[in-house]
């Protein structure tokens, strides 16, 4: 199997197994309605969506979401004409994948941002479940859909010691941002690549001279 192959297989794959978990919360939870993962009191389903960037965070407006919409596709045409020049290159796997994760959750995440406000009505707390290509239309225009995200993990979850400067009693959570697969594999493919950097690239720097044949070349040139 190519390097090649094998990259879009990746990108294939966490595109697959992040929309079709995307279109089944949408299409199954109220929205803000949280389930338990496994009996887990740490680790849950809970649906929401946010207008634009991972982690539930967002740049504001209609303007601002456009704008970061176009911003991601510009940048993930980009990445792949790096991705196809590396594999030309014969780059290290490990570097390849990285770039491949980080590059399947951003295409995962433009296509909430640009086709699910045309093909999904929309949720609301307490309201209808959404459904997928209403008789009315969708509830947006195209770029201007919501990021479906689930994976919620407040594996701590308490109160800080009153005693402590400025934030004494306040809640603290950790892990508070909800997020999505294509999220967690752009993180993956952070990590991996801020991890191995070093590994990934030593393999195209060039060869310095060992002290071996430094010796042998001086000893063949006094020979001579």
């Amino acid at each position: 199997m190519s390097t090649k192959l094998k990259i879009i297989l990746i990108i294939t794959g966490v595109l697959v197994i992040d929309q079709v978990l995307k279109i089944y919360i949408k299409t199954h939870f109220h929205y803000g309605e949280d389930m338990s993962l496994f009996g887990a009191d740490w680790a849950y389903f809970n649906f929401i969506e946010n207008n634009g960037m991972a982690f539930g965070l967002s740049l504001g407006g209609e303007y601002g979401k456009l704008l970061l919409s176009l911003f991601r596709i510009a940048a993930v045409i980009l990445l792949w004409k790096y991705i196809i020049r590396l594999i030309d290159q014969k780059a290290h796997f490990g570097l390849l994948l990285s770039f491949a994760l980080i590059f399947a959750g951003a295409v995962g995440n433009i296509i909430d941002s640009a086709f699910y406000g045309l093909i999904f009505s929309e949720s609301k707390y307490h309201g209808e479940i959404a459904t997928l290509f209403p008789p009315g239309g969708g509830y947006a225009g195209f770029l201007h859909g919501k990021v479906v995200d689930m994976f919620y993990f407040p594996i701590i979850d308490t109160y800080l010691p009153k005693w402590l400067p400025i934030w004494g009693g306040e809640r603290f959570e950790f892990f508070r941002p909800v997020f999505n697969i294509a999220d967690a594999s752009i993180s993956v493919g952070v990590g991996i690549l801020l991890i191995f950097y070093k590994r990934f690239f030593k393999e195209n720097e060039p060869e310095t001279t060992s002290k071996e044949d430094i010796e042998s070349s001086t000893s063949e040139e006094a020979g001579s």
